[in-house]
Protein backbone atom coordinates (compact mmCIF):
# COMPACT_ATOMS: atom_id res chain seq x y z
CA UNK A 1 0.00 0.00 0.00
CA UNK A 2 1.30 3.60 -1.46
CA UNK A 3 1.43 6.07 1.23
CA UNK A 4 0.50 9.85 0.01
CA UNK A 5 0.94 12.72 2.20
CA UNK A 6 0.59 16.73 0.93
CA UNK A 7 2.01 19.71 2.80
CA UNK A 8 1.54 23.03 2.09
CA UNK A 9 4.10 24.99 1.95
CA UNK A 10 3.99 28.88 1.03
CA UNK A 11 7.19 29.90 0.12
CA UNK A 12 7.66 28.35 -3.36
CA UNK A 13 6.51 30.17 -6.14
CA UNK A 14 8.86 28.99 -9.08
CA UNK A 15 10.40 25.90 -10.94
CA UNK A 16 13.59 26.32 -9.24
CA UNK A 17 12.02 26.13 -5.77
CA UNK A 18 9.84 23.10 -7.36
CA UNK A 19 13.26 21.44 -8.64
CA UNK A 20 15.34 21.85 -4.51
CA UNK A 21 12.47 20.04 -2.77
CA UNK A 22 12.02 17.61 -5.17
CA UNK A 23 15.63 16.62 -5.58
CA UNK A 24 15.89 17.04 -1.52
CA UNK A 25 12.48 14.32 -0.92
CA UNK A 26 13.87 12.18 -3.88
CA UNK A 27 16.74 11.35 -1.45
CA UNK A 28 14.54 10.00 0.88
CA UNK A 29 14.42 5.97 1.20
CA UNK A 30 10.81 4.72 0.31
CA UNK A 31 9.69 8.34 -1.28
CA UNK A 32 8.12 6.94 -5.13
CA UNK A 33 6.92 10.28 -6.59
CA UNK A 34 7.31 13.88 -5.28
CA UNK A 35 4.78 16.51 -7.31
CA UNK A 36 4.82 20.34 -6.42
CA UNK A 37 2.23 22.21 -7.19
CA UNK A 38 3.40 25.91 -7.55
CA UNK A 39 -0.07 27.24 -7.77
CA UNK A 40 -1.63 25.93 -5.06
CA UNK A 41 1.69 25.78 -3.12
CA UNK A 42 1.12 21.94 -1.69
CA UNK A 43 3.84 18.93 -2.27
CA UNK A 44 2.79 15.75 -2.46
CA UNK A 45 4.63 12.74 -1.47
CA UNK A 46 3.74 9.31 -2.57
CA UNK A 47 5.38 6.00 -1.46
CA UNK A 48 6.11 3.67 1.35
CA UNK A 49 8.53 3.90 4.42
CA UNK A 50 9.39 7.16 5.20
CA UNK A 51 8.57 9.19 8.06
CA UNK A 52 6.30 12.98 8.57
CA UNK A 53 9.54 13.78 10.21
CA UNK A 54 12.14 13.07 7.08
CA UNK A 55 10.28 14.64 4.69
CA UNK A 56 9.59 17.82 6.81
CA UNK A 57 13.65 17.91 7.15
CA UNK A 58 14.46 17.47 3.53
CA UNK A 59 11.70 20.23 2.89
CA UNK A 60 13.18 22.29 5.13
CA UNK A 61 17.10 21.61 3.57
CA UNK A 62 15.67 22.74 0.04
CA UNK A 63 15.15 26.00 2.19
CA UNK A 64 11.48 25.88 2.29
CA UNK A 65 9.17 25.62 5.48
CA UNK A 66 5.70 23.41 5.92
CA UNK A 67 2.69 25.20 6.85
Amino acid sequence: MTDTITYSVPGIHCEHCARAIREEVSEIEGVETVEVDLSAKVVTVRGRGFSDGDLREAIAEAGYEVA
